[in-house]
């Protein structure tokens, strides 16, 4: 089976890349599941219901997002209300939502997702490594398919909690720092990793904000609010191609389309 993942979807450029290529990614792939990271889908931060339900009705089976989950009010009830929504895991208790959760691929097969956030240079949260130990050993009592999302500022935060889980995690892709990378690879234990998937959003951008408000913070540091930039888009994540009998990778591929002119 095929699992496609998609990086963290940005403003409405991203949503627009994410409705018009997702159908055809999966259809080329022939995927059975996507998985995308939501986070900044709602001008750059947080979520809503309304994006919610748009990027859902675009073929995504599962909405993972990050440290910057809860930017919207509003979408509070909507994590406790949708089962295809997930918040980092590693949250403390009593935070609305689920930070994993059970999924149907077209073929048949349940997937597991965990969604996490790292520590370094990022909030302290609970620690990924020992919360993401703990969902895995829960969720591998239902499936040998478990992707997780490790929302993460640091490579070698990445890196190391890939190593930890080889041979329990089906993969492990990195998102938040909206910069693809091309370490893609399938550890010795059958779990495929890649640093991060990148962004789904404008192009020319810095990370996904429009270039002036970024550039004023950086040569005045001085506060300034930043805008999605407007420029055309782009989607980037990984095809997985997977074994659904034990749950390890085959193979990891980089993807990476924009926008026709």
């Amino acid at each position: 089976m095929r699992i496609l993942v998609v990086g963290d979807i940005v403003g409405r450029p991203g949503r627009t890349a994410a409705k018009q290529l997702v159908p055809l990614l999966r259809a080329d792939y022939e995927a059975d599941l996507v998985i995308a990271n939501a986070e900044n889908a709602a001008a750059g931060f947080g979520i809503t219901e309304k994006i919610v339900r748009e990027l859902l009705d675009a073929q995504i089976d599962c909405l993972t997002t990050g440290n910057h989950c809860f930017a919207k009010k509003e979408a509070y009830e909507v994590y406790d209300r949708e089962s295809r929504l997930l918040r980092p895991a590693n949250y403390p208790p009593g935070v609305p939502g689920e930070g994993s959760g059970l999924y149907t691929a077209a073929n048949g097969f349940q997937v597991g997702v965990v969604n996490l956030c790292g520590r370094v240079f990022m909030e302290a949260l609970d620690c990924p490594f020992r919360v993401g130990d703990s969902e895995l050993e829960r969720l591998a009592r239902e499936t040998p398919l478990v992707v997780v999302d490790f929302h993460a500022e640091a490579t070698s935060e990445k890196r190391a909690f890939a190593v930890h889980v080889d041979g329990r995690a089906t993969a492990v892709v990195g998102t938040h720092t909206h910069v693809q990378t091309a370490d893609e690879q399938v550890l010795p234990g059958g779990t495929a990793y890649i640093t991060d998937l990148g962004m789904t959003g404008p192009s020319q951008s810095i990370i996904g904000m429009d270039p002036e408000t970024v550039l004023g913070r950086f040569l005045r540091a001085m506060p300034a609010r930043f805008e999605v930039a407007s420029s055309p888009w782009q989607l980037q994540g990984a095809i997985i191609e997977v074994n659904e009998q034990t749950g390890r990778a085959a193979g990891i591929q980089r993807i990476q389309r924009g926008q026709k002119e």
